[in-house]
């Protein structure tokens, strides 16, 4: 008989807090809620505290919405993380509407339905990589849903040059006959994680099969525009438009190190179209700030919800 993996979706807050020296007097108050967003499709999002959510948070491709729960923790708010469409426990996209692709504004059409319900007064909404490529769309179709807007290591200057070394990872293997390779994988691929970290989040990202052999729950990549075999999949220049077009506060958190997909070119095209936004430079975070820095990452979006409103 193959030895089952034991994962408890609620039972790993701990361990967050422990890793970045966190206060943890008692498990923090989430639940997940899901939200029917058409089609019969429902979205699945945690909600953090019992009061009105304060934030909304959109992961990237191929990630879910348990890569907040160290920023959760330190910001210590009422917020929403949902999972995207094809992620995590959301279903797929809707196939009639993106014909099998992840497209930002498809997935804003759908989180839109989900801001509605579990989060209709955020004063904030984050994005980190496609799920920032989501909120820029959703800030342009639903801008009575977002207040401020957070960019982290996202801009629609995005090629699939910059997004090589994230899609050669989540384009490997579709099933790994082990626990233990499937985090070698990882490990590799995710240099500035630590290993804890890492396990953490793909006890929460992947599935154990029958067999023992485990497989990512997100969505195999056809569609999420990350492939380089496909680059009109990474045509996200249209959203500069969407991005230049919207009044409320903007701040790009952009990560130095290697593993970032933003540029100097891409900042300074930022700038050329929104001169009012602001961008931190995050020195010892890559492509996922949240889970390299996440203490400074929430500081700083702390920081920004002092920001005046337009």
């Amino acid at each position: 008989m193959t030895d089952r993996v034991e994962y408890d979706e609620f039972g790993l807050f701990h361990e967050n807090a422990h890793e970045f020296g966190l206060a943890y007097d008692a498990p923090p108050i989430v639940r997940r809620e899901s939200v029917e967003v058409g089609g019969g499709r429902r979205l699945s999002a945690l909600v953090w505290g019992d009061q009105p959510p304060q934030l909304l948070f959109c992961h990237g491709g191929a990630q879910n919405a348990h890569t907040w729960d160290t920023v959760a923790l330190a910001l210590d708010v009422p917020l929403v993380a949902v999972d995207l469409p094809g992620h995590g426990h959301s279903d797929g996209a809707d196939p009639e509407r993106d014909r099998g692709a992840m497209s930002p504004e498809g997935n804003a059409a759908d989180i839109a339905g989900v801001a509605e319900v579990l989060v209709p007064n955020a004063e904030a909404l984050i994005g980190m990589s496609l799920g920032g490529l989501t909120s820029i769309a959703l800030t342009a179709a639903r801008p009575d849903l977002v207040k401020r807007l957070i960019l982290i290591d996202i801009t629609p200057g995005v090629t699939g040059e910059k997004s090589k070394a994230i899609s050669n990872f989540v384009n490997g293997p579709a099933t790994f006959p082990s626990f233990e390779e499937l985090l070698a994988r990882t490990i590799e691929h995710n240099p500035t994680r630590t290993e804890a970290s890492l396990r953490r989040g793909i006890l929460h990202n992947a599935l154990q099969q029958d067999d023992g052999s485990w497989v990512w729950r997100y969505r195999r990549l056809d569609g999420f525009g990350l492939n380089p075999d496909r680059p009109t999949a990474l045509d996200y220049g249209h959203l500069w438009d969407a991005l230049e077009r919207s009044t409320v506060p903007v701040l790009l958190v952009r990560g130095m190190l290697e593993q970032s997909v933003v540029d100097d070119s891409d900042v300074a095209e930022l700038i050329r179209r929104r001169p009012d936004a602001e961008v931190i430079e995050v020195a010892n975070a890559g492509h996922s700030v949240q889970g390299d820095t996440p203490l400074e990452l929430a500081e700083i979006i702390r920081d920004f919800m002092h920001h005046p409103l337009a």
